[in-house]
């Protein structure tokens, strides 16, 4: 069983910078892939980064590649997303999760945090 908790989340303005943080607790967590995902207002969840369990390899989704730098410290039991150069669209409830696979696709995700707010105003 893995439980996760985000924090980091609040309101900034277009252009400003928030870094997420989810703590997992588990043993497991240090050989599991993590990812961030997204779902803003009325829209369906989206995939926005994952890591592998190494931290190895990374893979971003194109809207925020180059912006949002997804890290981990496994000795920590804590992956991270730096977020800078936000922009309104990016206004949603992000949620972490961990998995086997470091994958775009949501199911390959068996556990989920709760969520953190980002808003981010024009």
């Amino acid at each position: 069983q893995v439980q996760l908790v985000e924090s980091g989340g609040g309101l900034v303005q277009a252009g400003g910078s928030l870094r997420l943080s989810c703590a997992a607790s588990g043993r497991t967590f240090s050989s599991r892939a993590a990812g961030w995902f997204r779902r803003a207002p009325g829209k369906e969840r989206e995939f926005v980064a994952t890591i592998t369990w190494n931290g190895g390899t990374t893979y971003y989704a194109d809207s925020v590649k180059g912006r949002f730098t997804i890290s981990r410290d496994n000795a920590k039991n804590t992956v991270y997303l730096q977020m800078n150069s936000l922009k309104p669209e990016d206004t949603a409830v992000y949620y972490c999760a961990t998995g086997p696979l470091a994958s775009a696709d949501g199911v390959e995700y068996r556990y989920w945090g709760q969520g953190t707010q980002v808003t981010v105003s024009s």
